[in-house]
Formats: C-alpha cells, structure tokens, sequence
C-alpha cells in the first residue's frame, strides 16, 4: 500500500530525534535508578562510560569528569549503585542515556566496600596522621556548628553547651545531613567558617541512622574540607558504634553530638569547684609559709648569731662612754696644767713688769720714743723725756 503524506506530515531523521529527545528530557528531567555496572570504560579525557543494567533491561551511562572526581568509591563492573541523572538523547546515534550527576553504592555491602576503599586511600595520602591533628581550645569563646538545623542533636548540644558553660557563643551554619549535594554543603559550611576565622573550634555531625543516612560524612569531599581547616574539628555523627571517613580525619572524634557538646566546653559547675579547691589550697599553702617563715624569723632573732652584732654594737658604745669620759677627764687636766702654767707666766711678767722698777725710784729715759740705757747715747741739748711711776717730765741734756 502507498505511502501517502497527505495523511502525515513527513519528518526526517534528524527532526523526529528531536523530537524524541524533547520529549524524554523534558519528561525526566531527574531520575534515581538502580543497576548494576557493567562495561565500565574511563576515557582520556577523565569522562566515564558505561551501561547499569538488571535482569531485564540496561541503559548507557555517562559520568562527566568533574562529577567522577567527587565519587567516594572507584565504579567498577558488576558494583551494584544508585545514581541520579537525567535522561538524553545522543543525537548522533539515536540512542537514549542517563546523564549521572551522582552515584552512591546500593545496600550495605557495597557502602561498606566504598567505606574501606577510600579509607586506605586517605591513609595513604595521611589525612589521618596524629601529626596533623590539632588540641582543642581549653576554654573557647566561639563554637561553630555544623549540622541539620531540625534535627534533635543540634537541640541537645545547644542544651548541654547552655547548661555546662553559658558564656560561650554558639554560630549555626544549617545543612542538609544527608542526601544529594548535603556532602558538598557540608564541605562548603567549613571552608566558609574558615573564611570567617572567629570561631575557636568547629562541630560537624548529625544524629543516629544507618549506613546510607550517614553517607555524607563518607564523603572525599568533606573529608578533605575538615583535612584543610584551620581550626580544630570535632566529628560528632551518628551513635557510638557509628565510624565514618570524618571521623578519623577530625582532630576529635566524639562518640555522639551530645558528648562533643561536653568535650569542646569546660563544666561551670566542676570549673568553680576547682577554683574554690585551689583557692583553699593556696590560702593553706600561704598560710603555713607564712607560719613558717615567721617561727624561722622568730628563731634567728633569738640566735646567737644574730644578736652578737647587738652585743658588739653594745660594747662599742660602751667602749666610746670610757673613752669620752677619759677624754674629759684629759681635757680637764690639761687646762689645769695650762692654768697653772699661765699663773705662773703671769707671776713671772709680772716680776718683770717695768711699772714696779719705777715705783723703786728709777727712771725711764727716752729720746723721740726711743730708750736710751747710756749715757753716752745723749748729747748736750737732746730733748729728752724722762718716765716716772707717776708720769712723765720732758727735760734738756746740759
């Protein structure tokens, strides 16, 4: 029977691929599948080809280089996975395909074999070395959180920080925990409150659940982020039987978020008490050094050593009141003698005192103030004066 294009319009190849490809990616736009690996082949390039199948159908798969750098697992063939994506159309071969945006392995067993697999991967390249992890902040002013802002650990932990030590200031940066992109958000929050830089140390973690739920803390990229922190990180996820990829990166693991909360703050309460303990302690400790010092102090000046200075200060003073008396006594001699000899050099002037001469009847002749004591020494007319005991006569030489 003939074709007729009266009755349908007559499209190409090309137009009807289009068509085809219009329609299914505008019909899943986002897809979650699980398979099983097949075929899996790595491309130059870094992009990843391969076909996830099941018992009844398959479908080719791409995985783009950026998105394969952030798997926590190498893909491998016959690795059961979940990915989500969304179906396209390469045009060129008319053939459908998922487009992965993430993938994460299916069921426990392959979480498992992940969990291991990037855990000797990190341990080779020493993001779990003891050197690299870094003391907590005794006494922290600021405390950054990272967890689900709904979740029943974010309230636990803002209670036991209230009730343990009130004064310390608590920054939320909200996340998703778990599900598509909350790795990379948590991983972001980090390096944000490093750019931040006023926080003393960071609490990153969640509540209890399984394997899956806590996959986000699995993560490479989270635990590079917590690997490159400046400031100390405390991995608080799941229960106390619960070990994920952060928690051997942290420079702390605690075993749930309630105890982190009591590993990053002091307790008030245990704080005072030990104050006020060694404030006893000190006041005794001073108090029995003073007592100490005090009897040493009583017992030196009671000793022989310390009081002979006393006792030669003593004698010394003594020794001065002899020698001053004896000095006294000395000076007081002394005049004595000094008195009786100056009586008796006044007796003796005075036996040679020339007023008594006079009074014998002897006479002082001078001459222009001069004392004549011979006659030879005048001449006739020299005016000549002649001293008595009584006064003076003026007189001529004839």
């Amino acid at each position: 029977m003939p074709i007729s294009e009266k009755e349908e319009p007559l499209l190409t190849v090309t137009q009807l691929t289009r068509k085809i490809k219009l329609s299914l990616e505008t019909d899943f736009p986002s897809v979650l599948l699980q398979g099983e690996i097949s075929n899996f082949k790595r491309h130059t390039s870094g992009h990843g080809y391969f076909t996830l199948k099941d018992e009844g159908a398959q479908i080719a798969a791409v995985l783009w280089r950026s998105r394969a750098a952030t798997l926590s697992f190498p893909p491998e063939d016959g690795m059961k996975v979940v990915v989500r994506g969304r179906i396209t159309v390469y045009e060129p071969r008319g053939s459908y395909q998922i487009d992965v945006t993430s993938m994460r392995p299916f069921g426990v067993g392959e979480l498992q074999l992940a969990f291991e697999a990037l855990k000797r991967k990190l341990a080779a390249e020493g993001l779990f070395d003891a050197s690299h992890k870094r003391p907590l902040p005794a006494f922290p002013e600021r405390i950054g959180i990272i967890t689900s802002p709904t979740g029943a650990a974010l309230h636990d932990m803002l209670q036991i920080m209230g009730r343990r030590f009130p004064v310390v200031e608590v920054i939320l940066m909200p996340v998703r925990v778990q599900g598509a992109g909350s790795a990379k958000e948590i991983a972001e929050a980090i390096r944000e409150f490093n750019e931040y830089g006023q926080v003393d140390v960071l609490i990153v973690g969640r509540g209890g659940g399984s394997l899956e739920d806590l996959w986000a803390f699995n993560e490479e990229i989270v635990a590079r982020a917590i690997y490159d922190s400046e400031i100390p990180v405390v991995s608080a996820v799941g229960h106390e039987v619960d070990f994920t990829i952060a928690d051997f990166v942290a420079d702390l693991r605690a075993p749930t978020p309630s105890a982190a909360a009591e590993m990053v703050v002091p307790d008030r309460i245990a704080l005072l008490e030990t104050l006020r303990k060694n404030w006893y302690t000190m006041h005794d400790e001073m108090r029995q050094m003073v007592n100490a010092h005090r009897e040493r102090v009583g017992n030196i000046l009671q000793s022989y050593s310390f009081n002979r200075p006393i006792d030669l200060l003593r004698q010394f003073s003594q020794r001065v009141d002899e020698l001053d008396r004896a000095m006294a006594s000395s000076v007081t001699h002394l005049f004595a003698m000094f008195r009786v000899r100056c009586t008796s050099l006044s007796q003796r002037m005075s036996a040679l005192d020339p007023q008594l001469t006079l009074k014998r009847g002897y006479v002082l002749v001078s001459r222009d103030g001069k004392t004549i004591s011979a006659a030879a020494q005048l001449h006739t007319d020299d005016a000549i004066a002649l001293r008595f005991h009584d006064g003076t006569v003026k007189s001529t030489v004839t």
